[in-house]
């Protein structure tokens, strides 16, 4: 079968032609347009012979002929006409372009070269055209032109293809620029950008297309609590849709803790923690937060040794802190079910224990955590995402870090321990694949800042879960402060504007031709222009990212009901498949 190869016919007018450069040092071009019709991030073919090349233009020169020309005011020696003539034969733009791809294109259709090198395919003599890292230069004086919506869809993939979102559109034509949800999920993503620039909405939007698709679960720590239900955007006071709301039959918004609303609205169940989940592991995480002592690990693993890896949360809570017996001959000693006893009893000093058990008492005292939970919330949620369903986890008036951390480590670790077992049973019987999930991580440098990475499940999921069926989406406005061994593992990264220069390097580092990517980077629009880079898709490219209004969920609720969709809802109504 012979593939759909880009019409030889240039689609836009040329704008330039090869003037020089290399793969090392970039290609210039001579601009034959105003400078004004192109933008730094531009995306350019060039057509030369066989070839055709795709590339960004990243910078623009302003060149002379002579410096003379350049600096003297024409108009002002020179009569009008005369004037703007020497202007254009003496003033011109150079582009520098960053070659990126290349296409074999072959002859011109219906000659005899064309038909000879079709043969050669077909009988396989020649490989099958298709999309290659960049390895030649075009020629001298090979056309430069924009690229048309047919090129950018040769590139990205057609809209209307099935797996494919459109994130956002070029900023010059405004075609459609597409991600491949199946290639986005198969590793972890990241989605950066300063405060004010628009993360949340474009998360929603990636989301919605991963919920539209229904090839992966998705698990949202919604730590703002911004992701479910309805809210209303603090800069233009309009409505703003939430997940929950567009996906009613497949989206579960669970609150943090008993009886608690979210928004004023009630969740669909709630979560609550049983003391005989928490493990050690879990509260040296929160060192950072609660300023714990070296000494603590020492103290949990004599608790553990005490009560049992089950009960130690328990007990050592029930504890009272400072208590003190007076004997009959007055000595004042600590009592028998005080902090400072066990430890006397234990080994551990009493101070170190005390200190310990007094950082902890927000913990203690925290509704969510109790000893027999009304139900197995988190089961219920590790359910709820095998079978299809999206859960966003609110954590409601719990928006300390210490909450955060807590609750989002220990729910992952539950998680990540049911994948594990799952991807090996189905290795072993090729039965029941486990379905792949997306958790989406918010204020993502404080759970995997280079202090707490090789202690969080987090770590581990951007490292290793990949073949377990498990990535990480972590929205965040630091890169920089999160570990360098999370950030190489991420795949597909979309960044706004970024002011820090430590920030912008994080977002490039590991990617090729970064250091002409980070102008395109640092000019980004504050709001609603991204830089689309990474694995997931060919080549970097700055867009205008999609609006997330009333549009677009015209657009991802239009579509008629599938059988897919009619069988899950059915089965949410309690009606099983026959």
């Amino acid at each position: 079968m012979q593939m759909n190869l880009p019409n030889q016919t240039q689609p836009n007018q040329t704008i330039g032609y090869i003037v020089g450069g290399g793969l090392r040092e970039n290609l210039r071009a001579r601009l034959t347009v105003p400078a004004d019709q192109v933008q730094e991030g531009s995306f350019v073919v060039i057509y030369s012979g066989n070839w055709t090349f795709y590339g960004l233009v990243t910078n623009l020169q302003l060149h002379a002929t002579d410096p003379r020309f350049a600096e003297e005011q024409l108009g002002e020696r020179f009569p009008a006409p005369i004037a703007e003539s020497l202007r254009a034969q003496t003033l011109f733009t150079n582009l520098e372009i960053l070659p990126v791809l290349m296409l074999e294109r072959g002859p011109e259709p219906g000659t005899q070269a064309y038909r000879q090198w079709r043969a050669e395919i077909d009988q396989g003599l020649r490989s099958e055209p298709g999309i290659l890292p960049v390895k030649t230069v075009p020629s001298h004086h090979a056309d430069v032109c924009l690229a048309s919506a047919g090129d950018i869809a040769e590139i990205f993939g057609d809209p209307e293809d099935e797996g494919n979102f459109v994130v956002g559109h070029t900023r010059e034509a405004g075609h459609a620029v597409c991600i491949n949800l199946d290639r986005f999920i198969q590793r972890s993503a990241g989605i950066f950008g300063a405060t004010g620039t628009g993360k949340s909405f474009l998360t929603r939007l990636l989301l919605a297309g991963l919920i539209k698709r229904n090839r992966a679960s998705v698990l949202v720590f919604d730590m703002h609590n911004e992701y479910g239900f309805d809210d209303i955007a603090s800069d233009s006071g309009m409505l703003v849709k939430g997940l929950r709301s567009g996906f009613p039959a497949r989206v579960r918004v669970v609150g943090l803790g008993r009886g608690s609303t979210i928004r004023g609205q009630s969740p669909d169940f709630h979560l609550e923690i049983a003391m005989k989940d928490i493990r050690p592991a879990d509260i040296e995480l929160l060192s950072g937060v609660l300023n714990l002592r070296e000494t603590t690990p020492t103290t949990l693993e004599a608790l553990v040794s005490s009560f049992g890896a089950e009960h130690w949360f328990r007990e050592f809570r029930a504890l009272r802190n400072g208590a003190m017996i007076e004997t009959e001959d007055g000595k004042r000693l600590p009592a028998p079910d005080s902090v400072a006893a066990w430890a006397n009893r234990s080994g551990v000093h009493p101070l170190a224990a005390e200190g310990l058990h007094s950082k902890l008492s927000i913990l203690f005292h925290r509704d969510y955590i109790v000893e027999q939970p009304a139900a197995d919330s988190v089961g219920e949620i590790v359910r709820l995402l095998e079978q299809g369903q999206h859960v966003i986890l609110s954590f409601g008036p719990y928006e300390q870090d210490v909450d955060y951390l807590f609750v989002s480590n220990l729910l992952t670790r539950r998680i990540r321990e049911a994948w594990e077992k799952r991807t090996d049973a189905y290795r072993t019987t090729r039965a029941n694949e486990p379905r792949p999930l997306v958790i989406v991580l918010e204020e993502a440098h404080k759970l995997l800042n280079r202090e707490l990475a090789s202690q969080t499940t987090f770590s581990t999921i951007a490292r290793e879960m990949r073949k377990y069926y498990v990535t990480l989406l972590i929205v965040d406005q630091r890169p920089s402060q999160i570990y360098d061994e999370v950030m190489s593992q991420l795949g597909t990264r979309i960044s706004g504007w970024l002011g820090d220069d430590d920030d912008i390097r994080a977002v490039l580092a590991g990617l090729a031709g970064r250091d002409t990517l980070r102008g395109m980077l640092s000019h980004l629009q504050p709001k609603e222009e991204v830089l689309l880079l990474g694995w997931g898709v060919p080549l970097p490219i700055p867009l205008r990212s999609r609006r997330y209004d009333e549009n677009f969920w015209k657009e991802m609720l239009g579509d008629k009901l599938t059988p897919g969709d009619a069988r899950q809802s059915l089965r949410e109504l309690g009606f099983e498949d026959q």
